[in-house]
């Protein structure tokens, strides 16, 4: 089985002046229910404060949960911040976190929502209000339940909040694979870029990816792979610019998930950015790239013998992970 994170919470009302898409996430979740893919499903529980207070400045965090964030971080953000847009933005990375826990079990997870990168300390930006990729490998590393986490962002845009926010951990590492031209204009530095041109296309992207990511993962060898799995790469993307084709992304996933799997890394993955006039079509993409990733480990599982799977028997602290596991969820598998 697929193990997946969702929550009702992320699935808010779109506020005024919005251009987000704000049902995508009900789309992902509702087209991944119609698929026929084994799948099970997880519901988790906020982030609390103090998590999201390590990787943002605790007058951010109170101005978001309160839903009194100024204008002109707004502005930043891209949308108003309601009461329900707060109660998702504390929600997300609460999914991040559990799917990191799920994946250090199940071998894969994924969030239905997050990969919101553009996050910095004190503000949102880029329709990200906070960090979920930067709190979950915070609170992971702090709390010792793995050594190393590396972040690895395929998005489209660069991953520069999350640089910015985990910059000068040597427990954590960044790669962000993104087109050079595209927003941001100011890109913070991650542990590893690679800014690409315009029309890049599928063979060089994922020589390039292949390239760059294989080294870093042999030389951080991270206990686990946070992905921020951005289907905007693709040519029919409104904000993308790299002309991936729909196989294009199929075999970045499939490059992903079997570098991993090849080197015993459990991964979980968020959702990350895909735009268009056509939200059904963005989730699709969403989707195709999600059941990618599950369905290669789900295929190294039925090939390996349980007792000799390495992200099963080498994770330390796993008795109170499972536990963990049913706190968040209250015993509810269902969305």
């Amino acid at each position: 089985m697929i193990a997946l994170v969702h929550h009702p919470d992320y699935v808010a009302p779109a506020p005024a002046r919005s251009q987000y898409q704000w049902n995508k996430n009900g789309l992902i979740r509702d087209l991944l229910r119609d698929s026929d893919a084994d799948l099970t499903w997880f519901q988790p529980a906020p982030m609390p404060i103090e998590w999201l207070e390590a990787a943002h400045d605790a007058d951010y965090v109170a101005e978001v949960l309160e839903a009194r964030v100024p204008a002109f971080k707004e502005r930043r953000i891209g949308f108003p911040v309601t009461p329900l847009v707060a109660r998702r933005a504390a929600m997300v990375p609460g999914g991040t976190w559990l799917a990191a826990r799920l994946a250090l079990d199940h071998g894969f997870a994924a969030n239905t929502a997050g990969g919101s990168h553009h996050a910095l300390a004190d503000t949102g930006a880029g329709f990200c209000v906070f960090n979920d990729l930067a709190i979950a490998a915070i609170r992971l590393t702090e709390q010792r339940i793995v050594e190393r986490v590396l972040i690895v962002d395929c998005d489209v845009h660069q991953g520069d909040g999350t640089a910015a926010l985990t910059a000068g951990r040597p427990d954590i590492a960044t790669y962000s694979i993104h087109a050079e031209k595209n927003f941001p204009v100011r890109k913070a530095r991650s542990t590893l870029d690679v800014p690409l041109p315009d029309g890049t296309g599928d063979d060089a992207y994922l020589d390039a990816l292949q390239g760059t990511l294989e080294p870093m993962l042999d030389a951080f060898q991270p206990d686990l792979i946070l992905y921020q799995a951005g289907v905007d790469p693709f040519a029919g993307d409104r904000l993308g610019r790299l002309d991936l084709s729909l196989a294009g992304l199929d075999r970045r996933e499939s490059l992903i998930a079997g570098l991993a799997i090849d080197r015993a890394i459990p991964l979980a993955s968020t959702v990350g950015g895909g735009y268009g006039t056509d939200a059904m079509e963005v989730a699709r993409r969403h989707v195709a790239s999600l059941l990618s990733l599950g369905r290669a480990f789900e295929k190294k599982r039925l090939h390996t013998p349980t007792h000799f799977l390495p992200w099963v028997a080498s994770v330390a602290g796993l008795d109170d992970a499972q536990q963990s596991l049913q706190d968040d969820d209250n015993g509810d598998r269902r969305p």
